[in-house]
């Protein structure tokens, strides 16, 4: 299980962004973490990975385990070696090298079974196959974010974290980017969803998260997420009659509301 207590994190010593969040991901699930841009969920990702510090971001306060273990301010490459293993949001691939070359890449802290795992990565995305010895930089948006998930599955991870897998995608490849990621879960891999696209996040995962402003306002079964009034007419903009949201009006109504019940609460 990869597990996050009390996680508290700020940027340049000043912005507190996450603020003393706990959630679990229990080995071989699925788990969505959904929120707008500006929740939280990037830096929730880059505090497990160890890759605060791109930031200037720090955890003052809380933990990371795994399986148990304390991994909080772990190298990022001892995470890796851990079992964990992140795609990061707009791919990151490297453009100019070729799809065999950016996997290649992917497998260095695994040397020994790179070969075999490359044939693994290749088997799974046949787009790939056909165009291994090809330029990244020429793939289509779904054939990069299949890279780089292939790429990531080279350090056969227990545990991979995805950073808004489907954005800049179009639907039919969205619904193929959400096959995949339930095939690798299927294959053992457990899964942190982290996603904007609710609707898609919610329909393949089995527990689900939401956050907003540094916070975890809600979480339930993936499927009563899907049902909860609230999550349908502000997240998958549907209102009760399961109708379309008419105006943006609502959201911000919605924005105010959340803001007069946190300050009901303090």
């Amino acid at each position: 299980m990869l597990s996050v207590q009390n996680l508290e994190v700020v940027y340049q010593d000043v912005i507190l962004v996450l603020r003393g969040i706990s959630f679990e991901i229990p080995k071989g699930k699925i788990v969505a973490l959904l929120g707008s841009n500006g929740s939280g969920k990037t830096t929730v990702i880059r505090s497990i990975t160890g890759l605060l510090d791109v930031q200037n971001g720090d955890i003052t306060k809380g933990n990371i385990f795994v399986d148990g273990e304390d991994i909080t301010n772990l190298n990022p490459s001892k995470i890796v070696e851990k079992g964990i293993a992140q795609v990061m949001e707009g791919r990151r691939i490297f453009s100019e090298l070729s799809v065999i070359e950016n996997l290649r890449l992917g497998g260095h802290t695994n040397s020994a079974n790179i070969q075999n795992n490359i044939d693994r990565v290749l088997d799974m995305f046949p787009a790939l196959k056909d165009r291994q010895k090809g330029e990244a930089g020429y793939l289509s948006g779904g054939e990069q974010q299949m890279l780089a998930i292939g790429r990531a599955l080279m350090s056969e991870p227990e545990y991979l974290l995805l950073d808004e897998p489907s954005l800049g995608l179009a639907p039919k490849l969205v619904d193929q980017i959400s096959d995949l990621i339930q095939e690798i879960n299927k294959q053992g891999v457990t899964v942190l969803l982290v996603e904007q696209n609710a609707n898609m996040a919610l329909n393949i995962s089995d527990h689900g998260y939401i956050m907003e402003t540094g916070n975890i306002v809600m979480d339930n079964d993936s499927q009563k997420l899907l049902n909860d009034e609230d999550v349908r007419e502000f997240y998958l903009g549907l209102n009760a009659e399961g109708t379309k949201r008419k105006s943006f009006k609502d959201v911000k109504h919605y924005k105010r509301k959340k803001r007069w019940l946190s300050w009901a609460k303090s």
